[in-house]
């Protein structure tokens, strides 16, 4: 097997709002949030293979850069964002920062949940990036990372 990363380091699923994304063979996922010139709002649910879905309240700190390969800056919701009670992430509207990048580990997740959803509101880019497999594999042989 290539150790090229892709299956044997990390998953990806490259339009992943609105899926449920399986932690059960991997540490976590880093959500990479794209909104050209604006505030972005983003819902956060951790879900049992999918399914008994439940608010996801731990974000509290995310990277922003200008999606065009500019610098990446460490962010806290004191900072401008914010995550209500109904796991709503909404990213501050700073056109110099229209790219997040949310980290979520396996074990954040609440006892018996195995999946996190991520999704956008608006038309919004959300990619998923699954790390840390348990089971390397050549990519034609990986299981699905959206449940």
């Amino acid at each position: 097997m290539s150790q090229e990363g892709h299956g044997s380091v990390f998953n990806v699923i490259p339009v992943a709002t609105g899926i449920h994304v399986s932690l059960k063979n991997a540490t976590g996922v880093t959500f990479i949030l794209y909104e050209d010139g604006g505030a972005q709002s983003t819902d956060f649910v951790e879900s049992k293979a999918g399914a008994s879905g439940q608010a996801l309240t731990t974000i509290n700190k995310y990277k922003a850069a200008n999606g065009v390969g500019g610098v990446w800056t460490a962010e806290t919701a004191d900072a401008g964002a914010t995550l209500d009670d109904d796991s709503n992430f909404v990213k501050k509207d700073t056109t110099l920062f229209d790219a997040a990048s949310i980290y979520i580990g396996a074990d954040e997740l609440s006892a018996g949940f195995d999946s996190v959803e991520a999704t956008i509101d608006g038309a919004g880019i959300c990619i998923a990036i699954v790390h840390g497999l348990s089971e390397q594999r050549a990519i034609e042989n990986l299981a699905a990372a959206g449940v």
